[in-house]
């Protein structure tokens, strides 16, 4: 959030909780810290202290709210709307770059220095690289001891933790219990999930502001490769399952469509109902974040309607579908493949290439064939030169890559044609500001165009790819 620590306060004296994740407040007589929609009596202003992020707030000392749980928020919009070093280490330490790569390879992925990477961090958000993912792990574990009956020790290493005792200081230290008392204080819903064996960890994907799922599950639904996707059920109640590849197994995922709508009360906003199913804990982190990705989970709908509603030719559009978002993807490079060969002959790869599932679930059977496996059966033309890009990492699209760098690299490849390099700068770099050519799309969309341009397909005005 953008202002002084005044509007800082007026935010959460008025519980708005259109800046849930873009800020939290300590309460210095308390020791709790809480995000701006708590509804817990609003603190004297003299008592307050304001964090960017979750992580600086339990540097300084402070804890998580239980009424409030300031951990599930929404991330912050600005990490996937910013190009620059701090949002490109913040979306690669959302995807636990850190916990399986350490600082350094955090640093080498952006090519900057560990203490380059540790002072940007701590200067802009009051906490270093180790700090954010140690936040993050916290965030991991709740889950794991709230929605499934795995043993204490194993949810510690599931989570990241490099020891029980980390584990356990780290939980004090958060949330201020033990772990087993924060297994025993889960919300009757997460109890009710972890009962349910075999069928995955039940989450809660949190938005902020309207989220108008129909666009989305119809994107999806229209793209659904067989045996990596599948979408069922009627309009208004479907479910969008695929399969996952993640860095240390794999994954099925389920996410249901939810209608809708402003939120009720003093918590604007609501979530996605879903499901994770995965051969190795350790890659809870990563798969959340993914899905997050896919369904542009962490936009901040409400800046984006407020500059593209002033607009004469877009204001019916957004107050016809508020919120409407721009989905990216929960594998990059098989977006970049995708857009570059269109369906049928994605799913030709698939047939060919895709490695099987040991255990099919329904319609699901296959992870989309790897980079490397296709560039090495099909090396010539454009998809043999793409796919060799992205696996000797020529081309990069992981969360922390540069979306100049990475469309310049692009467009080399010979036969790259420009419409296909947008889509993949849109949905597999996820950048909120993308312009395809032939689109008309004037400066003041700036930095939403994606958006823009998604409102405009959604009314028929514009037939460019997503």
């Amino acid at each position: 959030m953008k202002g002084d620590d005044d509007s800082r306060y007026a935010a959460v004296r008025s519980r708005d909780g259109r800046f849930d994740g873009a800020f939290f407040f300590g309460v210095r007589t308390t020791g709790v810290y809480c995000r701006p929609s708590c509804p817990a009596r609003t603190p004297h202003r003299r008592n307050v202290r304001f964090f960017a992020t979750a992580a600086a707030a339990q540097g300084a000392g402070f804890r998580a709210c239980r009424r409030c749980r300031p951990d599930a928020v929404p991330g912050s919009a600005q990490w996937d709307v910013r190009a620059d070093a701090v949002g490109r280490a913040m979306r690669l330490i959302g995807d636990g770059v850190v916990d399986r790569e350490g600082v350094a390879g955090l640093a080498a992925r952006l090519g900057y220095s560990s203490r380059q990477v540790q002072r940007q961090l701590t200067a802009e958000l009051g906490a270093g690289p180790v700090a954010l993912a140690r936040a993050q792990r916290a965030h991991t574990a709740r889950i794991l001891l709230q929605t499934t009956g795995l043993p204490v020790t194993e949810v510690a290493f599931a989570a990241g933790f490099s020891s029980v005792r980390q584990f356990n200081d780290t939980v004090r230290g958060v949330y201020a219990d033990t772990p087993s008392g924060l297994r025993a204080a889960a919300p009757a819903r997460d109890r009710a999930g972890a009962a349910e064996a075999g069928a995955g960890i039940p989450l809660r994907l949190a938005h902020r502001g309207p989220y108008p799922a129909g666009p989305v599950f119809d994107l999806l639904q229209r793209e659904a490769l067989t045996g990596v996707e599948e979408v069922s059920g009627p309009r208004g109640r479907r479910v969008y399952r695929r399969t996952l590849r993640l860095p240390y197994g794999t994954g099925v995922t389920a996410v249901a469509e939810r209608p809708g709508g402003p939120g009720k009360g003093s918590r604007p906003g609501g979530w996605l109902d879903a499901r994770l199913l995965l051969t190795d804990l350790r890659d809870l982190t990563t798969a959340v974040r993914r899905l997050r990705r896919l369904f542009d989970l962490d936009a901040d709908p409400y800046a984006v309607d407020e500059r593209l509603g002033a607009d004469p030719r877009l204001a019916p559009l957004v107050a016809a579908r508020p919120g409407l978002r721009s989905p990216g993807t929960a594998d990059p490079a098989e977006l970049a493949v995708r857009a570059l060969v269109g369906r049928p002959a994605a799913e030709r790869l698939v047939a060919r290439y895709g490695k099987r599932l040991d255990a099919p679930r329904g319609g699901l059977t296959h992870l989309f064939p790897e980079p490397a496996t296709i560039a090495g059966a099909e090396p010539h033309g454009t998809l043999g030169a793409l796919t060799a890009a992205l696996a000797d990492g020529t081309v990069r699209l992981d969360p922390g890559a540069d979306r100049d760098a990475a469309e310049a690299a692009l467009l080399a490849l010979d036969g790259m044609d420009p419409a296909t390099v947008a889509a993949v700068r849109t949905r597999a770099l996820g950048d909120p500001d993308a312009a395809p050519p032939g689109a008309d799309v004037p400066d003041s969309w700036r930095p939403w165009r994606s958006y823009a341009l998604n409102h405009l397909r959604a009314a028929g005005e514009w037939r460019g790819r997503p």
